[in-house]
């Protein structure tokens, strides 16, 4: 049973309203958070799944954006004067059934206006609202976890059980902004026992226990047998022969004594 049921408008902020669903269901746990799109499955009859998903929760999403409110249908009436329309039904049903309903106000500058509401709708502009910034995505994601989980105690207690599940880790972002791709570890620990290159600070090229033959250099390797040792040739290229460390770079060799 979804104790969050994420209503919003196709056409104004179903992005958002994405962005939204998949934190709640980071933090609290896929199952309590409802979203038609995600939620409904293949062959499932949806008016049944959505009324009832909606008649189950705990508490309701509104999200609202600058088209909600005059978002029209292909015969140019507006989508919330039709009985209906289904980001409509869903609110109406969550008033009759006594789920708390919660207006999230995309932007600065969206507003509820009681007045343009249709009757069945107007309670939605008495509600205590949340302001929802894309611009300051992630606090905002957090205010609105913050506040639902001190609102339901059951989501607290969801959101305590993930937290306590071995291998749960809360990552903190350090990178900063990022453009592209990047990877950030935890925590780095490496007991070192032998290697090539650089770990601290900078980790460079880093070859632990290797067993075989091994080429750092630029080019090609090429691994060949000679008097029972293994060589390695290429620009940079390094092996190492009958006790003697040979360095090849770019046909010039030198040797040097190895114990």
């Amino acid at each position: 049973m979804p104790d969050v049921f994420v209503n919003y408008r196709t056409d104004d902020e179903e992005a958002t309203a994405t962005l939204i669903e998949r934190e709640l269901s980071r933090r609290f746990g896929d199952r309590r958070v409802f979203r038609a799109s995600k939620s409904i499955g293949i062959g499932q009859a949806f008016p049944r799944e959505l009324l009832t998903a909606v008649r189950r929760s705990s508490v309701l999403l509104a999200v609202i954006g600058a088209r909600w409110a005059d978002a029209r249908k292909a015969d140019g009436r507006r989508a919330l004067d039709d009985p209906t329309d289904w980001t409509r039904r869903e609110i109406v049903e969550a008033f009759e059934s006594g789920a708390l309903v919660v207006p999230v106000l995309v932007g600065r500058t969206t507003r509820l206006d009681r007045h343009a509401l249709p009757p069945e709708l107007a309670e939605l502009a008495d509600c205590q609202y949340l302001r929802f910034d894309t611009r300051d995505a992630d606090s905002g994601l957090r205010r609105i976890g913050d506040e639902l989980a001190r609102t339901i105690p059951q989501l607290a207690e969801a959101e305590q059980r993930i937290d306590g599940e071995p291998g749960a880790v809360q990552t903190r972002n350090e990178v900063g902004r990022v453009d592209g791709s990047a990877v950030q570890a935890r925590d780095y620990r490496h007991d070192q026992s032998g290697g090539i290159g650089n770990v601290g600070r900078d980790v460079g090229t880093f070859i632990n226990n290797a067993s075989g033959p091994v080429h750092t250099g630029s080019g090609a390797q090429h691994n060949t047998t000679r008097h029972g040792g293994v060589e390695i040739h290429g620009d940079g290229g390094s092996y190492v022969e009958r006790g003697t460390v040979n360095n090849d770079f770019g046909g010039r060799r030198d040797r040097e004594g190895h114990r």
